[in-house]
């Protein structure tokens, strides 16, 4: 069944500061929600409460309309944050083997070979290299490839396209609307165009109280 992603009511501090209060939204099958506003406003702390990363200070997050045993919404999400990840000094192939391994697939698709995922961001050939030896857009692209190796159809991205070039930038918008387009979710903070149509929530942090999100 498609799934849809339910927040309500939710809040989160950092340390004993109120980063965010009383955001609620649903994202459906299908579409994506880029999440927007200045530096300090609570972005990434937002995304790193949806993939269970941190503990809201009040709210849920739940999927509704999914026939999957899950204890938390977490174990179909795709996190891919601010850092890669991957071991400098362990090869592409390696790294990118434990992740498969380690994420597995969730109920209602598989993932793609490792060489079909390298060759997918056009990086085919050289997964036998160490990960360290790459480009920082190379280990960026690399970085999206567990997003394949390993099926999770809700993507939650925090700054995706950093140190893309414009190549890049448009090859992964192809991948998000394909994964758009088999029914899957994505929620991103970006400063940049996914390239793909999506909804906004911005969020706007606080002044002395917060004021929450706009959407």
């Amino acid at each position: 069944m498609p799934i849809r992603l339910r927040v309500e009511g939710l809040s989160a501090k950092r340390g004993e500061d109120l980063i965010f209060h009383d955001i609620s939204f649903i994202v459906a099958a299908g579409e994506a929600l880029i999440v927007t506003g200045p530096n300090g406003s609570g972005k990434s702390t937002l995304l790193r409460v949806l993939a269970g990363l941190l503990v809201p200070e009040s709210g849920v997050v739940r999927l509704d309309d999914t026939t999957a045993d899950i204890s938390h919404p977490r174990e179909l999400c795709h996190y891919l944050g601010h850092r890669n990840a991957m071991k400098r000094e362990l090869t592409v192939e390696e790294n990118l083997s434990f992740w498969k391994s380690f994420m597995g697939d969730s109920v209602g698709g598989s993932g793609i070979g490792l060489e079909e995922a390298t060759e997918a961001l056009g990086l085919g050939g050289i997964s036998h290299l160490p990960f360290g030896y790459l480009s920082a857009g190379q280990q960026r692209r690399m970085a999206m490839a567990k997003l394949l190796v390993a099926y999770r159809p809700v993507w939650i991205l925090d700054e995706p396209t950093a140190a893309l070039d414009a190549a890049a930038d448009r090859l992964f918008a192809g991948l998000v609307e394909r994964h758009l387009g088999a029914g899957g979710i994505v929620i991103a903070a970006t400063h940049q165009p996914l390239g793909v149509a999506a909804r906004e929530l911005r969020m706007t942090g606080f002044t002395g109280v917060c004021e929450g999100a706009e959407s």
